[in-house]
Parts: C-alpha cells; structure tokens; sequence
C-alpha cells in the first residue's frame, strides 16, 4: 500500500510545464482547466491509464495559477472539482486549486518529545484580530509564539488548518487534505510559523479528521461520478449528525490516501503530532444511529473494522520513522487499547474525556453538597492508569451554551475564580497531559466564538490576572518537578481519599526519590491544623497554593516549611498539619 501518493498525484512543476496527476477510475471524460486555458473543458484533457489514473502536461500552466478537473461522469453528468492532492487553493469562498512548489527551507529541527506535555490549543482565526481581521501565519509566529512562551506551554495544538470552505466548521468539514487553509497566508508561510514555534522549543499539534468530511461540491463527494472516498452504502458513508460523508474505510485507495495526509504533514511541514479526531464515530457503526439505520459488521458486531485496521495500519505508518510524532486520539468511550501499540490502535495519547466530564461536573456543585459526591471525585482516578491521557479542557466545553469555564463553576463572583483556579490546580496534579483551550488561561466570562478574538480586555481586572499567572507558574512547576510529569501507578500514592464531610482529597505524585504531595479542600470552609497523612517522615516545603493572593487569592500565610509528626490512619504513620482556606489546592515538594 502507498503512503505517499502526493509524490504521484496532483499538480507537479516539470521543465517550464506542469503536470497533472488525479485518480478517478469511473470517470467517462477528464480534463484540466483554469487560468492556463480560461477554464476551458475542451482544451487540456487527461489521459487515463489502466490504473485509474488521470494525467497530462500543460505547456502554459503556471506557479500559482489556479485550476480545477472537469470531470464527465459515466452517466454523463458534469463535475468541477478541486484537486484532492492539492497543496494549496484560493482564499473561500472561492475553491480552485492553486499551483504551487514551496521554496522553504527549515531552519531549526523539532524539538524532541517530553513528559512535561503542557498544550496550549487555539483556533488561529479567533485568538486575536487586527481591525477586525484575521492575522497572518507571519503575524502569529511573532505574537502567538511570544504569548505560548511566556505562559510556559510548550505545544499549540491548532484546530485544523487544512483547506475548509465553511468557517463555522471550525475546520472539521474539510476539501484540502495536503493544503493548509489560505485564510491566514501560503503554505510557505505556514511553514514559517512551524519553524519559529521551533526555534522557540515548541511543538505543533494539528487537528486532523479523517473521519468524515464536507460535503461541498468540490470537495471529495462523488468525486468521479462515484463513491470513491465516501462508503458507498449510507449506513456507513453519511453521518447524520454532522451532516456529512464518511470515509470508506474498507477501501485501500482511501487507507492511502489519508495516511498519506498525515504523513505529508508531518514530513512535507515538520508537524510535531496528530490529534485524530472524532475517533469514537469511526470505530463504531451505530455511532449517532438509532435502530435499523446501521448494520452489523460480518460477526454481528457494532464495531467498524474496516476503520479499526485504518487505524492501527495510521499509526504504525507514523511511528515506523517518526517515533517523536506525537498521535493523539479523540476518543470518548470505553474502547479497550486505544494506546496499546501491541494489540490496540497504537496511539501515544487519549483525550480523558470521562476526566473532563466527572470533574467539570463536580466543580459545578455548590460546594455545600460536594460532600454527597466524594465518590464521582474519586472515580476519576480508578481510570487514570487504563490509557495514556490528556486532560482536555477544551474548545469543545466552552461553546453551544455550555458556558464558559468561569461560568461552570458554582457560587458568585469570587467563590466562581477560587473554584476555577482548584479546578486548574487539580488537573495539573493529576495523572495525564495537560490541555487548555485559549481563553482558559485568561477566566474569560464569554463563550468562545469564531468570529471574534478572545475577550483580551478582561486582563484589566485583578481575578483575570490572577489566572493567568498561576497557569504560567503552573506550567513552570511542571515543567520542574518531575514527580507532576510521570503518570503510571507507581507514580501515584493516596493519602486520603475518604475525607467527604470536609470535601478533602489528600494525594501524593512521586518519581524516583522524589514526592510531591496534594491537598485539595474542595469545600467552602476553612480547616485549621488539618491533618494531612504523608508516606515518609520529615519535611515538606510548601511550593504552590491556589488561594495565593498573588493569584488573586486569600491566603496570605507566610509559612513555607512543615514538619511531620506521627499519626496513624491507613497505610499512613505521618502527618503534617496545614491551614486550608476554602476551595484550595496546595502542592509540598518532600525534602527530607
């Protein structure tokens, strides 16, 4: 199987010419038109060989002229239809492929993978403006880039930039499978900003989707009269729930062609990872389908197993040479082996959705019942050993009326910034990778919205500020300790997880010779002397509290340094005694 069909198909600059490579085995008639021939289907017409493919030379095409494959089907109905293997198009709504051979030429090497995965995911339509208007991928590797260092995340995840006609799609409905969208610049361009996120120690996550995708007219839909990169048979080729086609994963052709966009980005743009989206759609064949609307798979299973061997034959192909590639699934339901890479799908990570769900719903009780609820809590982690996560706090939670993240949290003005600065506290303590979604890092009270840039404004204000600058120390102390950044079992001790009267959760995170030890009073009441358990005998420096004035906080306490005393409860012979404040996280790094 070819997993690089962009070497063999689309349009390729050859002595002052250009050639013109497609596939569409059931076209009757083929051929090339755009500004080279005033778009004209009788002039520059294709030959096919007996492998489907089209081809053909054209003496005056040109670097960056557009052009699209008129294309006749068998039944003699007419088609324009933009370049699958295009790797660049006009800015929508316009829709014609573009000729075009990039000139970059990369300057600094990738930088290499690490456990202190801190994601800093943007829509780069929307993060900001100027006057109103989009900035350009030159714009972004100045200001985006200076903006992810400063806050100390070292990866954008971006939401996908390949070509897409619709921008309320976000870029999940996608034409261009090997063309960055031209909304924000060229492709060379793009390159641009990846090589700076570079230069800077940054790695670019991209969105990808080949789960389904949109239905445009010249897009892939139909492409030659048939059902080449959908599934021919509804139940399986067409999503209700979003509308669109879904690709026919029982097909080579399309296996090809789609691992051959993920490696054409990660090899042609020097991505850093691929988070695959909408894994959940794809794996199984009554996903979003009520009874009768699918049908069962040849051992009478709901399982897509077409997809599935998709899937694992995705990642092999990835990893084969690019063992630093990142592969992340979007995944939200109990399918077993998502990360194994022996008998699973072979991913790195997972989106820990059910973390995501549980503990967003906590935070959303009035702290007054969150005793009743010390079990959701705690279930969390009887599930953070199963895959290798991330903690997605993402685009998908703060649009569609879900709210903000400010405005999930329960209470008033100030308890709303103390249950979301514990939120953040706790999620950087727990097991799995971190991801926040733009404007998350700011407490902005508005819902995310493509169409403008995100509510920079409210850094004016105290509490805002505040959130900024604990994600930043946040991810510095991320960064450092590594006892945070390791996420097996062995990476993690309970102290106290039964604490429900005083909404306590007590917990420690260890790597080596080194532990880190949590304190999460989720409750709206002070403790004082509380007594945490603790594994080892000696002393504990406190190093981060969430109700730090400085964040915006109430706690002003000067005392850094605890001493154990013994005590017994559990498996635990030692404790020490600290003050907590209401709806506070606190980090002690062990010292001896």
């Amino acid at each position: 199987m070819n997993y690089k069909l962009y070497n063999k198909l689309g349009s390729f600059i050859k002595d002052n010419a250009v050639v013109f490579k497609v596939y569409a085995p059931n076209a009757k008639y083929l051929s090339v038109i755009g500004d080279f021939n005033n778009y004209d289907k009788t002039k520059n017409p294709l030959k096919k060989n007996k492998n489907g493919i089209w081809s053909g030379k054209v003496a005056n095409a040109k670097e960056g002229e557009s052009y699209k494959y008129f294309i006749q089907a068998q039944d003699n109905r007419e088609f324009l239809k933009a370049d699958p293997f295009a790797r660049y198009a006009e800015v929508k709504p316009n829709s014609a492929s573009i000729i075009f051979s990039s000139k970059y030429e990369f300057l600094y090497p990738n930088p290499q993978k690490r456990e202190d995965i801190s994601i800093y995911e943007v829509h780069l339509g929307s993060w900001k403006r100027k006057d109103g208007e989009y900035l350009t991928y030159k714009e972004l590797a100045r200001d985006l880039i200076r903006y992810v260092k400063k806050m100390g995340f070292n990866y954008i995840e971006l939401l996908p930039i390949v070509e897409h006609p619709f921008d309320g799609s976000w870029g999940y409905q996608d034409t261009g499978y090997f063309a960055p969208t031209s909304r924000y610049g060229s492709p060379d361009e793009f390159k641009y900003f990846i090589d700076m996120c570079h230069k800077n120690a940054i790695g670019v996550i991209m969105d990808w989707v080949p789960s389904h995708f949109a239905t445009d007219g010249h897009g892939l839909i139909a492409f030659d009269g048939e059902a080449l990169y959908e599934h021919p048979d509804p139940q399986k080729g067409y999503h209700p729930q979003w509308k669109s086609n879904i690709f026919n994963y029982d097909s080579d052709y399309v296996k090809s062609f789609l691992i051959s966009s993920a490696l054409w980005w990660i090899e042609e743009y020097r991505i850093d990872g691929i988070r695959v989206d909408a894994v959940a759609s794809m794996l199984y064949l009554d996903y979003a389908r009520g009874d009768g609307e699918w049908s069962a798979n040849e051992y009478g299973g709901n399982l897509n197993l077409g997809a599935i061997d998709f899937l694992k034959k995705l990642n092999r192909a990835v990893h084969r040479k690019n063992r630093n590639i990142l592969m992340i699934a979007e995944e939200s339901t109990t399918f077993l082996g998502v990360t194994d890479k022996k008998e699973g799908l072979g991913f790195d990570y997972k989106w820990n959705m059910g973390w995501m769900n549980d503990t967003i719903d906590y935070f959303k009780l009035d702290p007054i019942d969150r005793k009743y609820h010390q079990n959701d809590l705690n279930f969390t982690f009887s599930y953070a050993f199963d895959e290798k996560f991330v903690l997605p706090l993402s685009h998908d939670e703060v649009v569609h009326m879900k709210g903000s993240m400010i405005n999930k949290m329960s209470g008033l003005y100030d308890w709303k910034f103390a249950n979301l600065r514990s939120l953040y506290s706790f999620m950087y303590a727990f097991m799995g990778k971190k991801l926040l979604f733009m404007g998350n890092e700011i407490a902005q009270f508005n819902e995310w919205h493509y169409e403008s840039e995100l509510d920079w404004e409210v850094l004016e204000y105290p509490k805002h500020q505040g959130i900024q600058k604990m994600i930043k120390e946040l991810n510095s102390l991320y960064t450092n300790q590594k006892a945070l950044q390791y996420d097996s079992r062995e990476n993690f001790e309970w102290c106290n997880a039964d604490d429900a009267t005083r909404s306590v959760f007590v917990f420690e995170r260890i790597y080596k010779d080194e532990r880190i030890l949590v304190v999460c009073n989720f409750s709206g009441a002070s403790y004082s002397n509380y007594y945490a358990p603790v594994s080892l005998e000696g002393k504990y420096r406190l190093i981060f509290n969430s109700d730090n004035t400085k964040f915006g906080g109430e706690d002003s306490s000067k005392k850094r340094v605890f001493k154990t005393a013994p005590f017994s409860i559990a498996n635990k012979e030692h404790m020490i005694r600290v003050d907590l404040t209401p709806l506070s996280v606190r980090y002690f790094r062990f010292l001896s």
